[in-house]
């Protein structure tokens, strides 16, 4: 299985291993949406984790530049949609970043509610523009509202991959440590804690304008 699902410490763990570069494949998508849907019915926090050295390269690229444009589309969308339900999950969701985390691998750090990245050399980044895509409106409107706007420009329109304490800097991540998982379960641990009706009805108005945004998206 790509995804392994597990419990530790009152939150539920989503560990993401293709062996490869964690690339957003249908299944991988897939997996991740069955975690995080278990996570919100049980009421516990999510833990998205990667593999070590890599959280995810972003969308399978042998899909998406197949030439078959309804595999790709359909792929993309599965994978819009994963992140809509992350954003809108009623329990917080801590993504520990065990490395690399380009394209659609830096939106689903940004989705998340608290980012722990590891200390190292990997890159960080919306690379979309310099690998000749242009960066989906979903994902301008999530880096909108996660990213510090001072670096906006830098990260969405210039493509910069990054190191990790620049990443800290932009918003990609939270905090970095030597080893995220620990720290992002622990996290989880304190926020399993919280009252759960409290915690989602905050959520929602605290992500508000972002959901509107990304259902405007929807109808256009």
């Amino acid at each position: 299985m790509l995804v392994e699902t597990g419990e530790a410490d009152g939150a539920l763990v989503a560990s993401i291993d293709d062996g490869k570069v964690n690339a957003l494949s249908s299944e991988l998508v897939a997996g991740v949406r069955s975690a995080l849907a278990l996570a919100a019915g049980r009421g516990q926090p999510l833990v998205i984790t990667g593999r070590d050295g890599c959280f995810s390269a972003g969308f399978d690229l042998a899909v998406m530049n197949s030439g078959d444009q309804d595999l790709a589309s359909a792929l993309f969308a599965e994978g819009a949609l994963l992140f809509r339900e992350i954003i809108e999950a009623p329990v917080p969701v801590v993504a520990s970043c065990t490395g690399h985390a380009l394209a659609g691998g830096a939106i689903l750090l940004l989705c998340a509610d608290y980012r722990v990245g590891r200390a190292g050399s990997y890159r960080l980044g919306l690379n979309e523009v310099g690998i000749g895509m242009a960066l989906p409106s979903f994902a301008v409107s999530i880096a909108a509202h996660r990213l510090d706007h001072r670096y906006l420009t830098a990260a969405a329109m210039f493509a910069e991959v990054v190191s990790p304490d620049r990443a800290l800097a932009m918003g990609f991540l939270d905090e970095i440590v030597d080893d995220p998982f620990p720290r992002a379960l622990s996290y989880a641990a304190s926020l399993a804690a919280l009252p759960k009706v409290p915690f989602a009805a905050t959520k929602r108005r605290v992500r508000r304008g972002l959901t509107q945004e990304l259902a405007a998206l929807d109808r256009e």
